[in-house]
C-alpha cells in the first residue's frame, strides 16, 4: 500500500487519540468506586438478611409476650371473680375450693409474670441487636450512596473527555486515505494498536528490535510505502526519529 509521508505521520497523531480513548475507556471500566460499590452492596444484602433475623427474633418475643399477657390477664379475670364470691359470702362448702384456687391462681400469675418478664429481657436484649444492625446497614447504605455519587462524577467527566477526543478525531480521520483508515482501523481492531513509530530499528507496536534483512527491508523502503512489521504486523510509521 502506498501513503504520503505526511499522512503516515498522521497516523500517530490519530493512534494517540485512539490510545487516549482506549485509556478512558479502561478507566470506566476500573474506577474504584465500582469495587468499593460491589463489596458495600454484598455487605448490605447481608445486612438487610441480618436484619431480617432480628426483626423476625423481635417479632417473635412480641408474639410470646402478648401471649403471656392474655394468660395474666386471663388469671387476675378468675382471680377477681373468685375473690368476689368470697367477698359475696359464698357458701360454706365453696370456700375452701375458693381458697385453694386462689392460691392456684396466685402461684399461676407469679409463674407467667416472671416468665413474661424473662422475655421482656430478652426482647430489650432482641431489640438491641436490632438497631444495631439497623444501624451499621443505614452507614453502609450512605456509603454506597457515596461512592455512587463519586462513580457518577468520574463517568461524567470520563464521558466529557470521550467526547472530546472523539470530535477531535473524526476531521483528522476524515482527512486521511481511506484505504490507509481502512487498514489503520482493521489492525487496531485486532491488536489495540493500528500504527507506532518505528525508531533506532525498533517497532514501537511490539518493542522488537530489527536487524539484518528485516531492517535493510525497511531502509530500501520508498518514503510513500506503507511499511508493516513482520512481527506484529502493526504499521511501523517512519519519521526523522527513525534513524534511517
Amino acid at each position: 500500500m502506498k501513503a504520503a509521508p505526511e499522512a503516515q505521520r498522521r497516523l500517530l497523531d490519530l493512534q494517540g487519540i485512539d490510545t487516549a480513548l482506549n485509556q478512558l475507556a479502561h478507566r470506566r471500566r476500573s474506577l474504584p468506586e465500582l469495587a468499593e460499590i460491589d463489596t458495600v452492596a454484598r455487605e448490605i444484602s447481608a445486612l438487610e438478611d441480618e436484619r431480617t433475623r432480628a426483626q423476625v427474633a423481635v417479632d417473635d418475643l412480641d408474639r410470646d409476650i402478648t401471649r403471656f399477657e392474655k394468660d395474666i390477664e386471663q388469671v387476675r379475670t378468675r382471680k377477681q371473680r373468685d375473690q368476689a364470691r368470697l367477698d359475696a359470702g359464698a357458701a360454706l362448702r365453696e370456700i375452701e375450693g375458693l381458697q385453694h384456687e386462689l392460691a392456684t391462681l396466685n402461684r399461676r400469675q407469679s409463674e407467667l409474670e416472671d416468665a413474661e418478664l424473662e422475655l421482656m429481657e430478652q426482647r430489650e436484649t432482641a431489640e438491641q441487636t436490632l438497631n444495631e444492625v439497623k444501624k451499621r446497614l443505614a452507614e453502609a447504605t450512605e456509603r454506597r450512596t457515596a461512592a455512587e455519587t463519586r462513580r457518577d462524577e468520574a463517568y461524567a467527566e470520563i464521558t466529557k473527555e470521550q467526547e472530546f477526543k472523539t470530535q477531535s478525531r473524526a476531521p483528522l480521520a476524515a482527512d486521511l486515505p481511506p484505504d490507509l483508515i481502512k487498514l489503520y482501523d482493521k489492525i487496531r481492531e485486532e491488536t489495540g494498536l493500528g500504527a507506532a513509530l518505528f525508531r533506532s530499528g525498533r517497532c514501537g507496536g511490539c518493542r522488537i528490535e530489527l536487524y539484518g534483512a528485516d531492517l535493510n527491508r525497511v531502509k530500501a523502503a520508498a518514503a510513500d510505502e506503507v511499511v508493516r512489521c513482520e512481527e506484529c504486523r502493526r504499521i511501523m510509521v517512519r519519521t526523522a526519529e527513525s534513524g534511517l
